[in-house]
């Protein structure tokens, strides 16, 4: 990879366009943990070719709005972890089971009822297509183990840890995979990290670590506070974050504009490089290149400018695409200033 001082990227989805899916029904109801087939516009056997569509669209207005990092803008997903996470053997979707969200609301989940396999790799040919259709450094993401094993109603393993390790293995096989298709970073999501420290603590760190434990490309974690669309209030800090300070992830992505957060806590993980979500996703507006310039500029003291990289806060899935193309370009408006300084 060859990025520019303060690369710019999504943290991981861009909008799905209005003819793919019923962003109504997207926005009226929790993020999707069992498929839920009945968001997709699109007849089934046109599902695909729409989808992919969708992709280059993505794809284009991530190039036209000038970002360096560029993703599929998970247009094929209901959710950023059902996708994978149904695809999995050993998990029963169609009698799904239960489980609180991280806003402690109850959710259909995928009711483990064997062992967690991955029978084949799910995300690669989303990979290769973006390889296909950009020159530039891309990014894939994959949800993590430890959030995983939270959504999901264990009716198989001993205990919650067991079935987090076998999503790792799953998990682990899929990082391979991407990276040998062309991937030149893949983000593992973990907000339930943030949503449930303790557990996190427990074994959450173990099994992301059995997720990443040989892969040799770059690798990075995604820890948030969930969607502004969804999880309203902010908290002041993470409740889990300086304990990847140990993890091999080379990249840890957090979210600051939101929540205006304390970056002290940044001094924890200077040997990592920081995905700084400086977009703030529970307002629609278009902040100026300005107003993210000084989010940025507010890392400064914590880590080097060589360690940052400029995002969004969290995934743009619930942002309408107007809003999510000037958001996007106040991200590449603000690297060139604090570029130019």
């Amino acid at each position: 990879m060859t990025l520019p001082l303060l690369p710019t990227s999504l943290v991981g989805s861009y909008a799905q366009p209005d003819w793919l899916i019923d962003r109504a029904k997207l926005a009226g109801r929790f993020p999707p943990r069992v498929r839920a087939k009945e968001l997709w516009r699109v007849a089934p056997e046109y599902l695909e070719q729409a989808q992919d569509d969708a992709t280059q669209l993505a794809i284009r207005a991530q190039e036209r709005a000038g970002l360096d990092v560029l993703t599929d803008g998970e247009m094929r997903r209901e959710s950023y972890s059902n996708h994978f996470a149904t695809a999995l053997e050993g998990v029963d979707v169609d009698n799904p089971g239960t489980a609180l969200d991280r806003s402690g609301h109850p959710n259909p989940v995928p009711r483990i009822t064997g062992p967690i396999r991955r029978p084949r790799p799910v995300q690669v040919r989303d990979l290769e297509f973006l390889r296909a259709h950009t020159d530039r450094t891309i990014k894939m993401t994959v949800p993590g183990p430890f959030t995983m094993s939270q959504q999901a109603q264990n009716d198989h393993y001993p205990d919650a840890e067991a079935a987090a390790m076998d999503y790792a293995a799953a998990v682990n096989a899929e990082v391979r995979d991407l990276h040998a298709a062309g991937a030149d970073i893949v983000q593992i999501d973990e907000p339930y990290m943030q949503a449930r420290p303790d557990a996190a603590r427990q074994y959450g760190l173990a099994a992301l670590n059995a997720a990443l434990d040989g892969v040799t490309g770059t690798t990075a974690v995604h820890i948030c506070f969930g969607y502004a669309a969804i999880i309203h209030a902010r908290p002041e800090g993470y409740s889990f974050l300086p304990e990847l300070a140990g993890s091999p992830v080379d990249q840890i992505s957090i979210e600051t504009a939101q929540s205006g957060l304390d970056l002290g806590v940044l001094s924890d993980l200077t040997d990592k490089t920081i995905i700084l979500g400086v977009i703030d996703l529970s307002d629609e507006a278009v902040e100026t290149a300005e107003t993210v310039a000084a989010r940025v500029r507010r890392a400064y003291d914590r880590i080097p400018r060589e360690q940052l990289v400029i995002a969004t806060d969290c995934g743009m899935k619930y942002l309408p695409r107007e809003s999510a193309e000037g958001k996007m370009a106040a991200m590449a408006a603000a690297a060139e200033i604090l570029r130019a300084e």
